[in-house]
């Protein structure tokens, strides 16, 4: 089977230092990038090259399974490359007994001026078979209005 690529993009009427940040700090990621209908807690965060963290995402209707059992999804990650106001590019794993959840993602958020806003594109790479192409692109569209409404703020 060939690796998916998911991608989703969007411009954000703020500078890219203002999204870098928002990226790179583990307190506002739990406020903006969880997708409609979850919640995050961060639980650890060491943003810099080489550095960890782990985040725990809850969906608010608790019926609705996670791919970590019960109702979340537990991503583990590790920061690849920080490039200040251009690149965030982690390596992430979830926490899954589901062979179909297995294996790394690469999730590369790429930032580009454009006026006095900037393009935020996703890349994301080897995105496991078991996360829906439609659920995926769902959740990085909810991310990326989420991430522009917080900066609105």
């Amino acid at each position: 089977m060939t690796p998916r690529t998911d991608r989703s993009s969007r411009i954000i009427d703020a500078p890219a230092s203002a999204i870098y940040r928002a990226l790179t700090d583990g307190e506002a990621l739990v406020q903006w990038l969880p997708p409609t209908g979850m919640t995050a807690t961060m639980v650890a965060f060491d943003p810099r090259p080489g550095g960890l963290y782990r985040m725990v995402l809850r969906y608010e209707d608790p019926a609705i399974a996670g791919k970590s059992g019960g109702n979340q999804d537990i991503a583990e990650g590790r920061f690849i490359a920080l490039v200040p106001d251009q690149a965030v590019i982690q390596a992430i794993d979830f926490v899954s007994d589901d062979p179909g959840l297995s294996g790394t993602m690469t999730m590369s958020w790429l930032l580009r001026p454009v006026g006095g806003a900037t393009e935020v594109r996703i890349i994301a790479e080897h995105v496991p078979p078991g996360i829906s192409a439609t659920d995926h692109a769902e959740g990085m569209a909810s991310s990326l209005a989420n991430l522009a409404a917080f900066l609105r703020r």
